[in-house]
Formats: structure tokens, C-alpha cells, sequence
């Protein structure tokens, strides 16, 4: 899966993702696929999560794509809001909207979310009965961030939960960005 040397930076969203998640059975089956662990899952700061998202891609070096799941989507829009690095490119699936009714409250400085273009090519990839945001939260923040958008239909989250396995649909599309 490997392409030209890239590596794939996997970036969950909030608890990590457990071992049924796609992003696990991603890193368990899939060579240079690699989890940026987090200090803290259950309470995370976005400051603190950009501090360690910047410092993976300083050790990967920036042949790398990133591939982020909830709440780890506002972290690529808020670290490239503020890095001088540059990635080939992010698959962000499933966004959450800080301001929806169910935003975990114990997430911190994720909103408001930067709403400029992307300096990389990206895929927001989001369900049409995300519990986490509606399809317009997606359509907005895929049009601000110059991104492509995919819907993966009633999906739920696009979790474990989602039924997906290994989601070969939405590997498809991290090969396009590899590519």
C-alpha cells in the first residue's frame, strides 16, 4: 500500500479508535500505515493535539498522508491553520461539529473550526445520518477547505459501530491520495 515511500499518519478522534475501527485494521494489515498516539484521548486539547500531530510529521517527514477520523479531522484543519509544513494530502472522514448538541464537552479548543482552503488535496468523506453533524456541516467545511466530497450515505459516524470492517470504500479513496 506503500506509494513511492509515502507513509499514511492515521488520526483518530476522541477514546482512539478500538480494535474493530477501520483505522486499527488499517494499521494491523496495511505496511507505513502508522497511529499518532495522543497524550490524552479522553480529554483532548487541540493545542496539545497539534503539538504532536506537528512532531509526527517532523519525524515522518512530509511524504505522508494523513488520514483522519472525527474529532482527529478538526485537528488536520486546525494544524494546517497553523504549521509551515505540508503533507501530500488527508482523507478526513466524518467531522463533527463543535457546535452541535452532542460534541463531546470535554474536548477543548477545537471550535471554531478553521474554515480556509487546505494546503493539500483532501477528501471529506461524510454520512448523510452522522449522529456528530449534519451533511451540511460537511458540505460547508469540504467547500472552505478546497476539499473533494464523498458521501458515504447512511453510515452512521463511519465507526466500528458503522458495520464498515476494514472499509475497503474508503481505502479506495486513500489510494487516490497516495497516488
Amino acid at each position: 500500500m506503500s506509494v513511492n515511500h509515502a507513509s499514511v499518519l492515521l488520526l483518530p478522534g476522541i477514546g482512539d479508535s478500538g480494535p474493530g475501527h477501520w483505522h486499527s485494521l488499517w494499521e494491523a494489515e496495511q505496511p507505513g500505515f502508522v497511529r499518532v498516539r495522543q497524550d490524552d484521548w479522553e480529554a483532548p486539547r487541540c493545542a496539545d493535539w497539534c503539538a504532536t500531530l506537528e512532531a509526527a510529521v517532523a519525524a515522518h517527514g512530509e511524504d505522508v498522508v494523513l488520514a483522519a477520523h472525527s474529532l482527529g479531522c478538526l485537528l488536520v484543519a486546525h494544524w494546517a491553520a497553523t504549521t509551515t509544513r505540508r503533507v501530500r494530502g488527508a482523507l478526513i472522514v466524518a467531522q463533527p461539529d463543535p457546535g452541535g448538541p452532542i460534541f463531546p464537552a470535554e474536548a477543548t479548543g477545537f471550535a471554531p473550526v478553521p474554515l480556509r482552503p487546505l494546503p493539500f488535496p483532501s477528501i471529506v468523506v461524510a454520512s448523510t445520518n452522522d449522529p456528530y453533524a449534519g451533511f451540511a456541516f460537511a458540505e460547508d467545511c469540504a467547500r472552505a477547505w478546497g476539499s473533494r466530497l464523498v458521501s458515504a450515505g447512511d453510515c452512521g459516524h463511519i465507526n466500528y459501530a458503522s458495520g464498515l470492517g476494514a472499509w475497503p470504500p474508503g481505502l479506495a479513496l486513500l489510494r487516490e491520495l497516495l497516488g
